[in-house]
């Protein structure tokens, strides 16, 4: 068995996560979406809990389409919150509308959230070298300025730790532990 992150062990969602999809670039608009409305739902729970109710997320949240979330109305919120399927809280809920109305606002201003989102790291995906898990921060400079702009344009749920774990999963940073066999593997397919 290769070596990998010690969170990523034990868990079928969390291992296939981290063996293809966590610190993977991705310039998607759907997508980035997608890890925003995520990041947000798991602020204050364990993110296991989010990756085991993910399918339940894309289908109740019209598998993260900004367009539709942006139009949802009371009723729509109502059944949301009925949903046994997602985290019933109300403010992130909410939030996950008001972030697609942010979304949408951001993708006019700069041709695409992806345009956006990638400048806090000038386009290029921060290759860390951590030894061991404990050394991971749970912000960074780059994590705080991104907070402080996302809630600037009205996002919600964009704290400076829930930031940084969205770089993380997006792509814009590399932080698999050096014993990791995916780390090499991205930095191999991220560096110019």
């Amino acid at each position: 068995m290769s070596n990998k992150c010690v969170w990523a062990l034990g868990s079928g969602n969390e291992e296939h996560y981290h063996d293809h999809e966590w610190g993977v670039p991705l310039h998607d608009e759907q997508k980035l979406f997608e890890f925003l409305v995520l990041e947000g739902a798991q602020a204050g729970l364990s993110w296991r809990t989010i990756l085991d109710k993910r399918e339940a997320y894309r289908a109740a949240f019209d598998y993260f389409d900004p367009v539709k979330v942006a139009g949802y109305d009371h009723k729509k919120l109502a059944s949301l919150l009925q949903n046994p399927g997602i985290v019933k809280n109300r403010l992130k809920i909410e939030s996950a509308v008001s972030n697609a109305q942010a979304f949408l606002r951001v993708q006019q201003e700069f041709g695409g959230f992806d345009h956006y989102i990638w400048r806090f790291v000038d386009g290029e995906t921060r290759q860390n070298h951590w030894l061991s898990h404990s050394q991971i921060p749970a912000f960074s400079p780059e994590s705080v300025s991104m907070c402080k702009d996302l809630q600037k344009r009205g996002f919600k749920f964009v704290g400076k730790t829930i930031c940084y774990a969205y770089m993380q999963a997006v792509g814009m940073v590399n932080d698999h532990t050096v014993d990791c066999f995916r780390h090499s593997q991205l930095i191999a397919t991220t560096t110019p």
